[in-house]
């Protein structure tokens, strides 16, 4: 159970910062729960050219602007962001897909 207390209810810097650390080690987790999918999705590549999708990244790049901007924040931030966070999937996706090449001797 989350026991980090809202923003609005903190009482000093301390607090706020272990939100804050509460929060970012969600997202790092939520990060690797993607990247998992994003392995897993290597098993329904028929090509390595397969594992970029260029109209899947367009795709989920303008969606995640879209979100974030839906929340206040900044598009160009979180679009910058993913842009990041796709180029790791992607080489992560190369890999894996390459390890499925793979046949035992």
């Amino acid at each position: 159970m989350d026991q980090t207390i809202p923003p609005q209810q903190c009482k000093n810097l301390d607090e706020i910062r272990a939100g804050m650390d509460a929060v970012d080690r969600e997202i790092v987790g939520l990060i690797a729960r993607r990247v998992a999918y994003v392995r897993a999705a290597a098993t329904f590549k028929t090509s390595s050219e397969n594992v970029a999708a260029p109209e899947r990244v367009a795709a989920v790049l303008k969606t995640r602007r879209e979100w974030a901007e839906a929340m206040g924040l900044s598009g160009d931030v979180i679009e910058g962001l993913y842009r990041d966070l796709v180029a790791y999937s992607v080489s992560e996706e190369h890999k894996q897909w390459k390890a499925n090449q793979v046949t035992p001797l």
